[in-house]
């Protein structure tokens, strides 16, 4: 609608008022938490305060009235509906025991540890990796200073495109969010590599890639290729600790050295009601693995046992979770488990996540090696198109992905 137009049905109508003034306030939070932060408050705004029902310090499983709406309703004292107070320290994977310097023994040990903790937690955490210290501190310092920088410079990297190869947004889905998440974000994208291009791809996808702060595309570049070769090793041992490393777990090894990478460098400041809004809400994961970069400051949990446990950071290490490809892959042996992050009033927290995926085109289903009279099959065959037909389906979103493909 032409501007002309709008004022003059402004004029003429007031509900047409509320709406313009409701765009410029929705504008407002688009530009995200660190512009809002610096623009100076003191109270959450009404746009990120959920439901009393979806309150961090509601337990999973405490269903609430809805007329419970507003901000002065206290939440229960902490620890009476959600077990909370205890932070969990993941299974821990030293994954020198899976290099050549290893023994048999240790490998062993390994392995079985690594599919435990993909069955009962679906998330690990992993030191020695490999990856340089410096490669990892690099990037935790880009990541932080690309958040520092001015507003008008960040937001050029703005952008409704869902398939940019880098993109600037806050929220979940800024476009469809009611409530807004506490999260300012920036996802850079790597093309699925072909074979042919394989060489050249690491200087390929980061020629888009911010040039500010100074180094940030050569960091982050190089993160991004360290990361991938863990991954590629990471999803070598999960295939392994499933039985499958030959036949089926061959062809996916395959397919993921094609697939796809996503990374998402994620800022939460601090916020001044953090009980009343999240950084994350639950979700699962899309994809074969996560790999996740955190500072020291807490926020990450875990849905366990009915409640959500508090995941506390090591220095260091990457944190691991299994996404819902390998669910699927695995017949349901290995979970995709829903994680959340929450805020605090104090420090401001910066992860990175590295998403490991299949290339768009492939077909994604159980391990023939895994299915059979026993363990009959969960799961139908999907794929990224099913992927998007799930994200854009008008009906309000009650089931997640992986239950819109399970088999009864």
């Amino acid at each position: 609608m032409a501007m002309a137009t709008s004022m003059a049905m402004a004029a003429a109508s007031t509900t047409t008022v509320t709406n313009i003034h409701e765009t410029e306030e929705n504008q407002r939070y688009k530009k995200g938490v660190r512009h809002l932060c610096e623009s100076g408050i003191t109270t959450l705004p009404t746009k990120y305060v959920l439901p009393f029902a979806d309150r961090p310090n509601q337990g999973p499983h405490h269903h609430h009235h809805h007329h419970h709406r507003s901000r002065t309703q206290s939440s229960s004292p902490a620890g009476t509906n959600n077990k909370n107070n205890h932070n969990i320290n993941l299974p821990l994977i030293d994954f020198a025991d899976f290099t050549s310097t290893s023994t048999p023994t240790k490998r062993a040990h390994a392995l079985h540890s690594l599919a435990t903790a993909c069955e009962e937690y679906g998330f690990f955490q992993v030191i020695n990796h490999g990856i340089s210290p410096e490669v990892v501190q690099g990037m935790m310092e880009s990541s932080r200073c690309f958040f520092d920088l001015p507003f008008e410079e960040r937001a050029k990297y703005m952008s409704n495109d869902m398939s940019a190869p880098v993109r600037y947004g806050t929220s979940w889905n800024q476009n469809k969010d009611g409530v807004f998440c506490w999260r300012d974000f920036l996802k850079l994208t790597h093309p699925t590599s072909t074979s042919t291009d394989r060489h050249h791809h690491h200087h390929h996808h980061s020629s888009q890639w911010p040039s500010t702060p100074t180094g940030f595309r050569e960091t982050a570049g190089a993160y991004a290729k360290e990361t991938r070769t863990l991954f590629v090793k990471l999803a070598e041992a999960v295939l392994e600790s499933l039985g499958v490393a030959d036949g089926s777990g061959e062809s996916m090894l395959r397919e993921l050295g094609e697939g796809s990478q996503m990374m998402v460098l994620n800022c939460y400041p601090s916020c001044p009601e953090p009980d009343l809004t999240l950084g994350m809400p639950p979700h699962t994961d899309y994809g074969f693995l996560t790999l996740l970069l955190q500072d020291a400051v807490p926020g990450l949990e875990i849905q366990s046992g009915g409640s959500w446990l508090p995941v506390q950071p090591r220095p260091g290490s990457f944190v691991v979770n299994v996404g819902d490809h390998l669910e699927i892959f695995s017949n349901g042996r290995y979970k995709s488990v829903l994680h959340r992050v929450r805020v605090n009033s104090t420090q401001s927290r910066i992860s990175v996540a590295s998403l490991h995926s299949l290339p768009h085109s492939s077909v994604i289903g159980p391990s023939p090696a895994l299915v059979n009279e026993r363990n009959p099959r969960r799961y139908g065959d999907t794929d990224f198109a099913a992927f998007l037909r799930y994200l854009t389906a008008g009906k309000d979103r009650t089931e997640t992905f992986l239950d819109s493909i399970k088999l009864n």
